[in-house]
């Protein structure tokens, strides 16, 4: 569930945050950066400073980041946002396994927050369920852990 206490999330006005979104599944992504943007709007961080851009799909979300992280002259953190759902052959789990790794190794290279959220669920119904359905928004989830892991970081 998205449910928070925004009373321990810091002020994000002096933070400056990409959120790259993958383009597949587009129902599911566009409702998750909505969350997240939104969430940073919440929480100060000003629309000037946070920078939106898509990639293809999720595998491409690790390289979008690296290009925000190494072409912008300041970048305190990047969301990742997608969602993969389970098909009929293991494409599925090369592609989690490369976002998930690609992602962790990002964030550790750069020393910068890179949040990983990406739905991975076996249907179009929990992915619905998760990007602002009942379970909740992991866009709103992935903002609130970058907003705390820039001052983790700080």
């Amino acid at each position: 569930m998205s449910d928070y206490d925004a009373s321990v999330v810091p002020d994000g006005s002096n933070y400056h945050i990409g959120i790259v979104v993958a383009e597949w599944n587009p129902e599911i992504t566009d409702a998750l950066l909505d969350g997240a943007y939104t969430t940073l709007l919440k929480h100060g961080v000003k629309a000037e400073n946070i920078e939106v851009m898509h990639v293809p799909g999720s595998f491409e979300l690790t390289t979008g980041a690296h290009i925000l992280l190494s072409k912008r002259e300041r970048m305190d953190a990047v969301i990742c946002i997608g969602c993969v759902i389970q098909g009929e052959t293991r494409h599925f789990d090369f592609i989690c396994s490369a976002v998930a790794h690609g992602i962790t190794n990002l964030s550790l290279q750069t020393g910068k927050p890179v949040i990983f959220s990406v739905l991975t669920t076996n249907t179009f119904e929990q992915a619905k369920a998760r990007s602002g359905g009942v379970h909740g928004n992991k866009g709103i989830e992935g903002a609130v852990a970058a907003l705390k892991m820039i001052r983790n970081n700080g």
